[in-house]
């Protein structure tokens, strides 16, 4: 996870959803001086562009295990101009065991998480423990069944997702379909005003280049072990991601990864 390509992954990732996502933040009516969390926050990507969005609050926590994340979120909010607003802070801790009291959070932000954390359910139970009643919960739960991408050559890229991804995070216990269970899961813990919104990542809204550096970076980080927990070498992993990147690259081609938003509040 702390992989140079991880971070590449993150860069590219903030760049192609954030101009989607962020429009979504507007449907949370946040009390004046409210506190916000962002778990799994990275290298704070999300976590400093929530200030912009959200001036009145008066707390930002950006919180992830990997302390070499943390490092260069430290660095990203060092660099950042001063400016009035949110005060931010980057903290590690563990989503399953938030170090938070109960009632203390008015936004709770989880993007790209939930599909690599052996129970999710788990997560989500500690994400509303925290939360304040009224308070609400945001989730970018992916789901790498709803990846669509043309053949190339005679090569199919669906298969990477269902003959590589989904066995690794089986053989991991993760969820490669966590995306579309993260709605029922809400329902479940009780929380209302329930809402999926999608977020259409494709050829289109998005720069081919930042959408192709997506790809690339997971094939750099996660192709050998894509390998070694599938049916499928190596050599084929790299061959599927590739024929995802250059379909991305070609102008005559189209793709799309479909992304889905859940949110809802506490009661």
């Amino acid at each position: 996870m702390a992989d140079e390509s991880m971070i590449r992954t993150l860069a590219n990732q903030a760049e192609a959803i954030w101009p989607q996502e962020s429009r979504l933040f507007s449907r949370y009516a946040l009390p004046a001086g409210a506190q916000i969390l962002d778990v799994g926050c990275g290298t704070g990507e999300a976590t400093l562009r929530l200030s912009a969005i959200f001036p009145g609050a008066s707390l930002i926590t950006g919180l992830d295990l990997m302390p070499e994340l943390l490092s260069l979120a430290q660095q990203r909010l060092r660099e950042q101009a001063a400016a009035s607003g949110p005060e931010i802070r980057f903290e590690q801790g563990d989503g399953f065991n938030l170090p938070f009291e109960a009632a203390s959070i008015d936004l709770l932000v989880c993007r790209h998480v939930t599909q690599l954390v052996p129970d999710a359910r788990q997560l989500l139970t500690e994400f509303r423990r925290v939360l304040r009643p009224g308070g609400w919960l945001h989730v970018l739960s992916e789901d790498y069944a709803m990846l669509h991408f043309p053949p190339r050559a005679g090569v199919d890229p669906d298969r990477l997702w269902h003959e590589a991804v989904v066995p690794f995070t089986a053989a991991t216990g993760t969820d490669a379909r966590i995306g579309r269970k993260t709605l029922p899961l809400l329902r479940e813990l009780g929380f209302s005003h329930l809402s999926v919104q999608y977020l259409t990542i494709d050829t289109e809204r998005v720069p081919r280049e930042i959408l192709a550096g997506i790809f690339t970076a997971w094939r750099d980080g996660y192709a050998e072990a894509l390998a070694e927990h599938s049916k499928l070498d190596l050599a084929a992993v790299r061959q599927l991601f590739d024929a995802v990147i250059d379909g991305v690259r070609d102008p005559a081609s189209y793709g799309v990864w479909q992304i889905p938003i859940v949110a809802g509040r506490k009661a």
